[in-house]
């Protein structure tokens, strides 16, 4: 048990005598554990040689006591554990050498192709399941594995503290129910932007590995096909791609218990107008809105021309202006 600490089988055992008794001279430490004094005296020198046992004074001859276990084998198994650690990283780089090594033998294993809904709906599952740092989403309107209020891996990865950065497409918002379902998400912590369109429909988690459509989906007729792509050129290509798409992506805030999340110093705007305008920049039609917040539409409009007349703004696109150079959003 104590081989990692760098003790035999003679000395572990001479060891655990000692600590049982206390203290004894060779020649009973070498009965008690059936060895010869030649035997006992070899473990003993290497044990002090250890610092793990020290000679005490007494009238009967040489006389030997171990050095209490915390002090004499804790600072061993640190460094032991250390040089496991550092081993253990070594091995990681050697693994990760030796699956490059493989992708750029073997094309198979950069991209695997996912010929069934089955398969992908899977995927979807498992790469949030195993994320730790980071899953980045485009989400696009028409589902085609699930709709994304059934996406409860991201509300389970969400809880394990993994960071969710998610675009969705402008009519995406528009459908039934969306508003307050990416609400509800950046209520629980994902960070949540819109634009006018996505060109593909992409999850990439802990920047590893890519899960995105092949082809066009036909819709009922035919089978999505879908592709994992793994660490490669292209995959930094699809975590460019992403990245672009969220720098010109519009923020989304949300209402929670009457405040906005991050809102700017000296922001004129109270919570509920800064998630109206949210939606407006968003590109979220003022019908739509209305539906999916219970308003009138009379109503979501007098909001919009109060923060029309709040910036000073003649028409919507110049109240976006307005909101974007005073970081309103």
């Amino acid at each position: 048990m104590l081989k990692v600490a760098g003790l035999d089988e003679v000395e572990e055992r001479a060891y655990r005598l000692l600590v049982r008794a206390g203290e004894a001279d060779l020649t009973g430490l070498a009965e008690e554990l059936g060895i010869t004094p030649e035997a006992a005296a070899t473990a003993l020198a290497s044990m002090v040689g250890m610092e793990l046992v020290r000679e005490v004074a007494g009238s009967g001859g040489r006389r030997f006591a171990p050095v209490a276990p915390e002090v004499a084998l804790g600072p061993r198994l640190a460094r032991q554990q250390e040089t496991i650690d550092w081993a253990r990283q070594a091995v990681d780089q050697l693994a990760e050498e030796y699956r490059a090594s493989l992708r750029r033998r073997d094309a198979d294993r950069l991209i695997e192709v996912l010929p069934s809904g089955a398969a992908l709906r899977e995927q979807v599952r498992h790469l949030q399941d195993s994320a730790r740092e980071e899953v980045m989403y485009f989400c696009r309107a028409g589902h085609v594995v699930m709709p994304s209020t059934d996406n409860t891996e991201e509300l389970e990865a969400l809880g394990r503290g993994v960071t969710y950065r998610v675009i969705y497409e402008r009519a995406l918002l528009e459908e039934p129910g969306m508003v307050a379902n990416v609400a509800f998400g950046i209520k629980l912590g994902e960070q949540a932007r819109a634009v006018r369109s996505l060109p593909v429909r992409m999850m990439i988690a802990d920047r590893s590995i890519a899960l995105l459509p092949l082809v066009q989906y036909a819709g009922r007729t035919t089978e999505p096909t879908a592709a994992l792509v793994r660490g490669s050129s292209l995959l930094e290509a699809l975590i460019a791609l992403f990245e672009a798409q969220w720098e010109r992506a519009t923020p989304i805030r949300f209402l929670e218990d009457g405040q906005v999340i991050d809102t700017t110093p000296g922001c004129p705007l109270d919570a509920d107008e800064l998630y109206l305008l949210s939606l407006l920049v968003a590109g979220v039609p003022e019908k739509s809105i209305a539906s999916q917040l219970g308003l009138s539409l009379r109503t979501v409009q007098r909001r919009v021309y109060h923060l029309m007349r709040l910036a000073g703004a003649q028409t919507r696109m110049q109240l976006a202006w307005h909101a974007a150079r005073e970081r309103w959003l």
